[in-house]
């Protein structure tokens, strides 16, 4: 035993737990707010495809115009728009605001193999 040295076990104290579950109106809110974001982002990617379509129509008019000894820059700038405004879309379709739905995908069927 040591004497002169009071080690006092000081009780250490219990921290409150946190509450982590979330008001329901306020996860009503946020889903609401995620589906409005979802369908916003719907349909600025079919705004966005039809303005790809468009361009791309008149891409290839361009360079139906075109021969092989001459393509125009405006069809080297249509190129360019197409493909950026490519990419917004795809980038686009990858965002997702909020949780994944609900639905389930479907499972794929099994099938034996003929013998």
């Amino acid at each position: 035993m040591m004497f002169g040295t009071s080690h006092a076990a000081t009780p250490v104290p219990a921290s409150p737990q946190v509450e982590t579950r979330q008001d329901p109106s306020q996860k009503e809110m946020q889903d609401r707010m995620a589906r409005e974001a979802n369908k916003k982002r719907q349909q600025d990617i079919r705004e966005e495809t039809d303005k790809l379509f468009q361009l791309a129509t008149e891409l290839k008019a361009a360079v139906d115009k075109s021969n092989e000894n001459l393509l125009s820059l405006d069809v080297v700038r249509k190129a360019d728009e197409v493909e950026k405004l490519a990419k917004k879309v795809k980038e686009k379709m990858k965002e997702s605001v909020g949780p994944p739905s609900k639905e389930e995908p479907p499972r794929p069927v099994i099938t034996p193999f003929p013998h």
